[in-house]
């Protein structure tokens, strides 16, 4: 039977009811400003941003006990319609603009699910109001929005976590207390990849509300039901423009195309169990190999970072045009460790030696039993609200997955290698 607390990417999309046998798994204490709330009471959550990750993230929100959605906040009405009806709570405040939201006396907890552009103000404005802040990744779309949010977040003492639930996998935390024993060897070589392929006429990031939804809403309709300008707001201003709308991904002003989407993801992993820090240099290449359509961000996205004094180099393969597949392995002198799926998807592993390595006392693999259950990413983050500890991925993570996806993105776009200055923190 499988654990019930490692959760797959589908499974805490899809059923997070769980949830509750793992509340009493907190984190640990960590002093603060802002007073904890007591065990009794509840956590009253808004969730700003409900459309395709924020209609998910909603759904984990809701079983948590001593947890309660009392606001949601959204552009366009039928993603509102969609939050409100998703809250199970019949008293919930629906808003348009976020502002209003965290004005909300009965709002402790936000929870963003919004495009990437708009994450930097909302935190900002969250950790101004101190409202403790779940944010799913990427973090931010530049360096100087990533050092405004940390500054902001630890100056407010807030409870933060960045959407990264791989960290919630019990496997990566028994894999990441081996390695740390040193059972693999000199660590040089970690593989990570992202593999994905639609049909021709349903091109990746193409849907429409929702992971691999292609029925296209009436376009006269939606402009009707969605504040534009709002939706905007930091981005360049535009006129309407349906297909920026429903396939934000695929331009650069709203994200950061593979980088911030799957790269991060996969990255992150890695930096939870290495705890390496950000690469030195980084050589990227993107390329619209296949997707020619007005997207601006490459389907095609193969980078190579490395840490000059580990002697460690990482690679991440994309790609939209092939289901080739890629779990991450990492790869030591001794022995490689290689894990059941991508980051999100781990439940497992193997562990193979070199052929010259005798040692008989080496695991083949994961343990099942042997590792505590870990709670869910956001139930984990709830537990620290209540605690005020510090969640599995907090600012100071999100600021190394910023920097180091946002260095692929620089390579690509200058077409050289690019360096990491760790004094100034600049990609130079």
């Amino acid at each position: 039977m499988n654990d019930p607390l490692n959760l797959t990417r589908r499974q805490f999309l899809q059923d997070t009811s769980k949830a509750a046998t793992t509340l009493a798994a907190a984190s640990a204490f960590a002093p603060s400003l802002l007073a904890a709330k007591a065990p009794s009471e509840t956590i009253g959550v808004g969730c700003i941003g409900l459309g395709t990750r924020g209609g998910d993230l909603i759904n984990a929100v809701v079983p948590v006990p001593g947890v309660k959605v009392v606001a949601v906040c959204d552009v366009y009405g039928p993603h509102r319609q969609k939050g409100i009806d998703r809250s199970r709570n019949p008293d919930v405040k629906a808003y348009v603009d976020y502002h209003d939201l965290l004005a909300d006396k009965n709002v402790d907890a936000v929870v963003i699910g919004t495009p990437d552009h708009w994450h930097c103000q909302i935190v900002l404005d969250a950790a101004k109001a101190g409202k403790d802040i779940y944010c799913e990744k990427g973090f931010a779309r530049t360096l100087p929005e990533a050092k405004l949010m940390r500054d902001a977040i630890k100056h407010s003492k807030v409870v933060f976590q960045l959407g990264h639930h791989a960290r919630q996998s019990t496997a990566a935390l028994q894999a990441k207390e081996l390695i740390a024993q040193g059972i693999l060897g000199p660590i040089t070589l970690v593989r990570t990849g992202r593999f994905m392929s639609s049909d021709p006429a349903h091109p990746m990031w193409r849907w429409y509300g929702y992971y691999s939804q292609w029925n296209r809403p009436d376009p006269t309709q939606v402009v009707k039901e969605v504040n534009w300008d709002l939706w905007l707001g930091p981005a360049p201003k535009i006129p309407w423009n349906e297909r920026h709308f429903w396939h934000w991904r695929c331009y650069w002003a709203y994200g950061t195309g593979q980088a911030g989407d799957l790269l991060s993801h996969e990255m992150d992993f890695v930096q939870y169990i290495l705890g390496h820090g950000i690469p030195d240099t980084c050589y990227c290449a993107g390329l619209n190999a296949l997707l020619k359509d007005d997207r601006e961000v490459p389907d095609t996205w193969v980078a190579t970072y490395q840490f000059e004094k580990l002697g460690r180099t990482i690679t991440f393969t994309g790609s939209m045009n092939t289901d080739a597949g890629q779990p991450v392995e990492i790869c030591g002198k001794d022995a490689t460790l290689r894990f059941d799926g991508i980051a999100h998807d781990v439940n497992g592993f193997t562990i193979k030696p070199e052929g010259y390595n005798n040692r008989k006392d080496l695991p083949e693999g994961y343990e099942r039993g042997k590792t505590q259950a870990q709670p869910n990413h956001m139930v984990d983050f709830f537990n620290c609200v209540r605690s005020r500890g510090t969640p599995k991925c907090p600012v100071d993570e999100a600021f190394i997955e910023t920097a180091t996806y946002l260095m692929s993105v620089e390579s690509h776009k200058q077409k050289r290698l690019v360096r990491w200055d760790a004094l100034k923190e600049q990609i130079v």
